[in-house]
C-alpha cells in the first residue's frame, strides 16, 4: 500500500496544454475545434514538393480559444497565466515571437527538434478579444517546411470551412 501511495504521488501533476484543453474545451468562454488537416481543403496537386511533405505529416489542428468580453476581464488575466505558466515548461521550444502590445502578441513553441517534431504551438493573444492556442500535431514535422505551407493556408478559402470562427480571431 505504500508503494502505491509514494508511485502516485510522485507522477507529474503538472497542468499539461492537452489537460488544460480537455478541461476548458466546453468551460463558459472558451470554444474549441478539432479537425484532420484534410478537412482543409487543400488541392494537394498545387503544392510544391516540400509543402506536400509538409501537408502530410500533419495529423491534426487542435484549436483552443478564449474569447474575451466586458463580463470575463478577470478570468481572462488567469486564463492567460495558466496557460503562460504551462508554456515556460522547459519541454516546450520557442521557435519564433512576434506582435506588439497594441495589435496582440504571438509565440510558437514546439516538442521535438530539427526534422522530428510532433507538436507545433501557436499562442495568440490580444487585449481586445482574448487568446487562441493551436496545437499542430503530426509525426516528423519541419518547421521550416511547415512555415512555407502557411501561404497555402492564407490563400485558402477558411470563410467556408469549419475555421471561420477562428479565422476571424486573427483578423
Amino acid at each position: 500500500m505504500l508503494i502505491l501511495v509514494v508511485t502516485l504521488s510522485s507522477c507529474n501533476q503538472d497542468l499539461t496544454l492537452q489537460s488544460y484543453y480537455v478541461d476548458n474545451e466546453l468551460a463558459p468562454g472558451f470554444t474549441s475545434l478539432d479537425i484532420p488537416v484534410s478537412m482543409l481543403q487543400i488541392d494537394e496537386t498545387t503544392l510544391t514538393e516540400a509543402q506536400l511533405e509538409a501537408y502530410e505529416s500533419i495529423e491534426k489542428l487542435s484549436m483552443l480559444a478564449f474569447l474575451k468580453d466586458e463580463a470575463n476581464v478577470e478570468d481572462f488575466g488567469l486564463e492567460m497565466e495558466k496557460v503562460n505558466a504551462i508554456l515556460k515548461n522547459p519541454k516546450y521550444e520557442e521557435l519564433m515571437r512576434g506582435g506588439n502590445s497594441a495589435d496582440g502578441k504571438f509565440v510558437i513553441k514546439c516538442i521535438g527538434d530539427g526534422d522530428d517534431v510532433d507538436e507545433f504551438i501557436l499562442f495568440g493573444n490580444s487585449k481586445e478579444q482574448g487568446f487562441i492556442v493551436v496545437r499542430v500535431l503530426g509525426d516528423d514535422m519541419n518547421f521550416g517546411k511547415i512555415m512555407e505551407l502557411a501561404s497555402v493556408f492564407d490563400e485558402a478559402n477558411l470563410e467556408s470551412s469549419q475555421l471561420k470562427e477562428f479565422s476571424n480571431f486573427f483578423k
